[in-house]
């Protein structure tokens, strides 16, 4: 994919001469200790320090690598001198200030998503960054996804046609959040590939509808509805409390349809369905009236492309220092990040929902 740099991890093992950069982490939830085990793996990556509030995940560190230093203080992190970058992986309302403050100890950061909680944050994070000359890197981790990325490069390609409406479905019972509703801890993951699959477009109209079932004001279902230049849809539908995981996207085309499902072993198939307006021969010989069209259902074939799988989350780590060590462009950058929180921004503002608490 164009603006990915992706290195063979084999060729990198053992090799004394790969640039390193020295690392910290903050938080090691529910998702830290995947980033943990790809920094701990990536040869870029000298991981220096893990820090967690709860003394258990600090016991669970230290289980699977006695030889990091584990603590419960930043200030340990903030003020040492010898590391380089932090991979924040931290509740969604601390990210922000976690950022600004590693970004002011002159550290570059990959924040896990969404980067903060709205876009003037982003922008101030944006700007000191800049100021800095440091990489702030948001964890949009499916953008690093081959599957992703091979539906992007059959869009550009102009196989599909016009591209007419986008529908996904992030589903499953639980895991259920109390810090953000379900939109905020789903939906970005949905939105990021949207956006990026539409080349960044801005999109001109945003409704949401969403419920709250199990806990007061937390979001347990919500549907997310889009409208982009050259009327192109997009409804987003994720929920905690559905009987089934479903992980899918349709892209409906003019001339083809895409289906990406990440739980299936083929993770994309094109279809070459549709239906396509028909002349037919009038009492006169007349092709162009109104009335002589008919439509055609077409159906031709289903093709699979072949996709050479690697973890999105190594893909996404080694970019991260691809960006500091080769001052490649983040390819989830601060625009990115901004384009995300801004439609989850503009989704809260439009939020027509209803609250309940009887099940």
């Amino acid at each position: 994919m164009i603006g990915i740099k992706s290195i063979s991890m084999s060729e990198q093992v053992n090799n004394p001469s790969t640039p390193k950069v020295t690392v910290a982490q903050f938080g090691v939830g529910y998702w830290g200790p995947n980033l943990l085990r790809n920094l701990v793996v990536n040869p870029h990556f000298i991981v220096k320090h893990v820090v967690d509030q709860s003394y258990e995940r600090r016991g669970f560190v230290r289980s699977l690598y006695p030889d990091l230093e584990v603590s419960d203080k930043i200030d340990v992190v903030l003020s040492n001198p010898e590391i380089d970058a932090v991979v924040i992986s931290t509740p969604v309302r601390s990210h922000f200030e976690l950022s600004m403050k590693v970004l002011e100890s002159g550290k570059h950061i990959l924040v896990e998503k969404p980067m903060a909680t709205t876009e003037d944050e982003i922008k101030q994070i944006g700007i000191i960054a800049q100021k800095k000359d440091l990489v702030a890197m948001v964890g949009h981790t499916f953008i690093y996804n081959p599957a992703v990325q091979a539906v992007k490069k059959i869009i550009n390609s102009g196989k599909l046609g016009k591209i007419r409406y986008i529908y996904s479905q992030r589903v499953n019972l639980g895991r259920i959040r109390s810090d953000v509703d379900a939109l905020w801890n789903l939906a970005p993951h949905d939105i990021s590939i949207v956006q990026y699959w539409l080349s960044g477009t801005t999109p001109i109209a945003i409704k949401r509808t969403g419920m709250a079932f199990v806990q007061p004001g937390i979001e347990d279902v919500s549907f997310l509805n889009m409208e982009y230049p050259g009327n192109i849809m997009v409804n987003i539908h994720v929920s905690w409390l559905d009987p089934r995981k479903v992980r899918r996207m349709t892209v409906v085309g003019s001339e083809k349809m895409i289906v990406y499902d990440d739980l299936a072993k083929n993770k994309v198939t094109l279809y070459d369905k549709g239906i396509d307006r028909m002349a037919v021969l009038g009492e006169n010989m007349d092709f162009d009236k109104k009335e002589s069209f008919d439509y055609n259902h077409r159906s031709g074939n289903i093709v699979v492309p072949k996709i050479l799988w690697e973890e999105p989350l190594q893909v996404e780590i080694q970019h991260f220092a691809d960006c500091i060590l080769n001052s490649i462009p983040c390819f989830t950058g601060i625009d990115h990040a901004k384009q995300v929180v801004s439609i989850l921004e503009k989704a809260e503002s439009n939020l027509s929902s209803a609250f309940s608490m009887n099940t």
